[in-house]
């Protein structure tokens, strides 16, 4: 049985503050930021041909499809984004408060990485087939893209009805294992972003300004990002598939697709692209990712800050 004492510091306030606030910055970045990551999403759903540039497949979505084509499927993927980034944040912060006690000299670049990865497992169990769907999502009514994702993924709502019917669990939590093997992501972020940020505040006093928190973020998330990127690569790939395009007969690899595990996907595409088709996409993911890390924790940490505040005054 869990002492009353760690259940207040499990469901303290300031964990909620964490979770609300990290929600929201990651919303903010998202939506300032989505573009990139949509580029990002086509750029790494290649399977061959020439590797383009963040620019130029940014001018052949806006030329092809129009700039609206850059936004699509932003509602639901903030929706998803609002949950994850509220079961980390929370969780994150919760285990921390247990495990160090309120004691700030108890805490550790390793012990901050064990607790993100622990953290990271939960978020994954629990959201992964949001994302599931918000990969098929935004690649409605683009060329190449089967009549199945068009018709039947309209919103993350009914995206998420119609896999549970015709896939199952299966294909609700498709890419589950690369996206439990990229826990380290998250994981490394945040242990470089609490190690960076333990050390300025003791070199400054204690004092960091948001710009201080922007560079902090994205140092952190370059580090995580180049270092799990082609499982990253992997993860979109899986999450894309859908049962009707998996099935589909015409070919001996298209039929052998269903089956296809995370390491046999990394083999194949060593085999047709080279190790420069791992990592496909990276710089539209490093630029996206980094410049949406930095600015959701400096978000996060005025966020938190400011209810923190407010907060004390009502006590």
């Amino acid at each position: 049985m869990v002492a009353p004492s760690k259940l207040s510091q499990v469901f303290s306030y300031q964990n909620w503050v964490h979770a609300i606030s990290g929600a929201a910055g990651g919303c903010i970045a998202m939506s300032t930021f989505y573009p990139l990551d949509t580029v990002r999403s086509r750029l790494q759903l290649e399977d061959a041909g020439e590797v383009r540039s963040t620019m130029q497949m940014l001018k052949e979505i806006v030329l092809g499809e129009g700039f609206q084509s850059l936004y699509r499927g932003l509602g639901p993927v903030l929706q998803s984004l609002c949950i994850s980034n509220f079961v980390y944040f929370y969780t994150f912060h919760a285990l921390k408060a247990l495990a160090s006690n309120g004691k700030a000299s108890q805490q550790s670049a390793l012990k901050d990485l064990l607790l993100g990865c622990i953290a990271g497992v939960i978020n994954v169990l629990t959201t992964t087939p949001f994302w599931v769907v918000n990969t098929r999502l935004r690649m409605r009514n683009v060329a190449g893209t089967s009549d199945e994702v068009n018709k039947h993924y309209k919103s993350l709502v009914e995206g998420l009805k119609y896999v549970a019917k015709t896939e199952g669990l299966a294909g609700l939590w498709s890419g589950t294992i690369p996206s439990l093997m990229l826990v380290s992501n998250p994981a490394l972020q945040f242990m470089m972003y609490e190690l960076l940020k333990r050390n300025i505040m003791t070199f400054t006093g204690g004092e960091v300004g948001s710009l201080g928190f922007f560079f902090i973020g994205a140092i952190a998330k370059a580090f995580a990002t180049v270092l799990t990127y082609p499982l990253q690569l992997v993860q979109t790939k899986l999450r894309h598939r859908s049962k009707e395009a998996t099935a589909a007969p015409s070919t001996s690899r298209q039929a052998g697709q269903k089956s296809e595990s995370t390491l046999e996907m990394m083999i194949s595409i060593l085999q047709h692209t080279g190790v420069r088709g791992l990592f496909r996409g990276l710089e539209a993911k490093i630029l996206h990712t980094v410049l949406t890390a930095a600015l959701m924790f400096m978000a996060y940490e005025k966020i938190a800050s400011t209810v923190g505040l407010l907060l004390k005054r009502n006590a």
